[in-house]
């Protein structure tokens, strides 16, 4: 059963050494679907303010200012694909929520993430990813748009790029191989080794892209060889491996199937 699944997971991954790099250099004008003179479609922008609002309402917290709700990310950059989501930031001071800044940020993580993964919302072919930003983190992206507004905070510009091929693909290599190295120790039924490696490829990739983003910007290797790994699957592998190891973990009774559970798309 392990081996079938397995089997049928790389199926849907594409080797590293056939990944179209060419979807990451830049489009002549911005998704055409979502834009048009350079400003977002009205109907599109109501849906996402409407969908942001309805995430907020949700959180109970109604003595917090929203202070903008912006697009960002490749969506609002000349360097869009099929594959890019809609990144939705709703912006507001976390430290109106309470002084532990750090434990609010976890919080909106935790809850922001956990939406994501029960909704899977399309507008003109690309998912919305609802992300909680602090006003005062500093954002790398060169492309932001304010929906509440309907205007943009930073416009893009079609700047050419030269792409360090064998970087992006040596970053995004090394955890591939971590990803691989857990997925054995899960195999092997060594599951609270699996969880724990899991929890700090996650960590090692998140703090990959933070840096890239900071110091070279979205045309990082750092951060394009997070997009690598988010399209060629092993972001969702790795998900998929830490909270089977830990459901694992802490099974006593030994019903659950020892097969990761894979859900494509």
């Amino acid at each position: 059963m392990m081996k079938l699944l397995f089997e049928n997971w790389k199926k849907y991954i594409t080797e590293l050494q056939d990944f179209d790099f060419s979807t990451l250099q830049l489009k002549d004008t911005l998704e055409p679907n979502l834009w048009q003179n350079d400003e977002l479609n009205s109907q599109i922008r109501e849906k996402l303010k409407e969908i942001a609002l309805d995430f907020w309402e949700k959180t109970e917290l109604k003595n917090i200012d929203i202070i903008d709700i912006i697009v960002t990310g490749s969506i609002a950059n000349y360097n869009w694909t099929k594959y890019s989501d809609i990144d939705l930031h709703i912006i507001i001071n976390l430290a109106q929520v309470d002084d532990n800044v750090g434990l609010v940020n976890r919080f909106f993580r935790y809850m922001s993430s956990s939406w994501n993964r029960m909704h899977k919302i399309m507008i003109k072919g690309h998912e919305v990813e609802i992300y909680v930003q602090d006003a005062n983190e500093i954002h790398a992206s060169t492309g932001m748009y304010s929906v509440l507004n309907g205007y943009w905070t930073v416009k893009p510009s079609k700047t050419k790029v030269q792409l360090d091929k064998e970087a992006i693909s040596r970053k995004a290599e090394v955890m591939m191989e971590k990803v691989d190295a857990a997925e054995k120790m899960y195999a092997a039924g060594q599951y609270q080794e699996a969880h724990e490696t899991a929890v700090e490829i996650k960590e090692k990739i998140r703090n990959m892209r933070r840096c890239g983003l900071t110091d070279g910007g979205e045309f990082s290797a750092e951060n394009l060889a997070f997009k690598v790994l988010r399209r060629n699957g092993y972001l969702a592998k790795l998900s998929e491996l830490k909270n089977d190891a830990y459901d694992l973990m802490m099974s006593l009774d030994g019903v659950r199937s020892s097969a990761i559970r894979i859900r494509i798309g």
